[in-house]
């Protein structure tokens, strides 16, 4: 079963960026299909981006899209969000997720991290 760690949050200034990391445990990374989402105060999860097995195909929400780029690495078992020009509409805790069966807005992950707090300030 892996583990995710996320990591690299903080609080910036709208448009500044900032990268997020999410390392997974285990020799089966690329086994699994990963995915950012995120979830504001008072607020349901919503999907962010993800990236299937081997990088090459990915996928992202409006709100995501020229902004954001994930991305992975199978060797460092690593998964990243950059995050361009951010707004304070973006301040949320940030969850990666991982699943072996698929991957997508739509698709239920069923591994999941801790978060990493982000907040943008105006």
């Amino acid at each position: 079963q892996v583990q995710l760690v996320e990591s690299g949050g903080g609080l910036v200034q709208a448009g500044g960026s900032l990268r997020l990391s999410c390392a997974a445990s285990g020799r089966t990374f690329s086994s699994y299909a990963l995915g950012w989402f995120r979830q504001a105060p008072g607020e349901e999860r919503e999907f962010v981006a993800a990236i299937d097995w081997s990088g090459n195909s990915t996928f992202y929400a409006d709100s995501a899209k020229g902004r954001f780029t994930i991305s992975r690495d199978n060797a460092e078992n690593t998964v990243y969000l950059q995050m361009y020009n951010l707004k304070p509409e973006d301040t949320a805790v940030y969850y990666c997720a991982a699943d072996r069966t698929g991957w997508g807005p739509m698709h239920q992950y069923h591994h999941w991290g801790q978060g990493t707090q982000v907040t943008v300030s105006s």
